[in-house]
């Protein structure tokens, strides 16, 4: 096999993936553009795993696992975090997002306790 084919998708994909990356303003299609990222490079390991005889043989397939492993991983975690911040904010959209300023945290008072003013 003619490794030029694989590698112009992964690199189409990357691109894309990029693209997404920084274009996107929904959480949801943030972490699918990241998906997309990944599943590039797993073509790429893969694709050089089978073109390339290493001295460790099966090499890229086992990084490409790994990776994969990674990606579910990154999803269970980004979508828990992605719906504890719909809860919230009642939106996905990363741009509406305070980075700079802390929340209040509020904390509950109970009725025995005196409320200092």
């Amino acid at each position: 096999m003619h490794p030029v084919l694989p590698f112009t998708i992964a690199a189409l994909l990357f691109g894309i993936g990029v693209y997404g990356v920084i274009v996107r303003r929904n959480a949801v299609l943030l972490l699918m553009a990241v998906e997309l990222l990944l599943n590039a490079v797993n073509l790429v390991l893969v694709t050089a795993d089978a073109t390339i005889r290493s001295v460790v043989p099966h090499s890229g397939q086992s990084f490409a696992l790994f990776i994969i492993v990674l990606a579910a991983a990154e999803i269970g975690v980004g979508l828990a975090l992605i719906l504890q911040l719909y809860r919230m904010r009642h939106s996905v959209d990363v741009e509406e997002l305070p980075l700079t300023e802390a929340t209040p945290v509020v904390v509950p008072v109970e009725a025995d306790q005196e409320v200092a003013r």
